[in-house]
């Protein structure tokens, strides 16, 4: 990957969302709402602390978490869109 993160951010890539539904019935692209969930592919070193020690983040490569539907900032490398965002704006982490 050509990305390496800064300070407590993350780059996640959405994992897709189920397009058909329990009857069968598909959902166009258009239609589908971008899913909330992803898998963190690089963890940056972490957020400075007042004191100028580095506090390090709590994700690591390959979680796969929940974040807010407007959270980050989506890119596009290699034709891919992945999304960078803030540690903080991490809901949870799927076990």
């Amino acid at each position: 990957m050509a990305l390496r993160p800064l300070n407590d951010r993350v780059i996640i890539k959405r994992l897709d969302n189920e397009r058909k539904t329990a009857s069968g019935i598909v959902i166009p692209e258009s239609a589908a709402e971008k899913p909330d969930q992803g898998e963190i592919l690089a963890v940056g070193p972490g957020k400075r602390g007042d004191d100028g020690t580095v506090v390090p983040v709590d994700v690591k490569v390959g979680d796969k978490v929940l974040f807010g539907k407007y959270a980050g900032q989506a890119v596009k490398v290699d034709g891919e869109e992945l999304l960078v965002i803030r540690e903080e704006e991490i809901l949870a982490v799927i076990q």
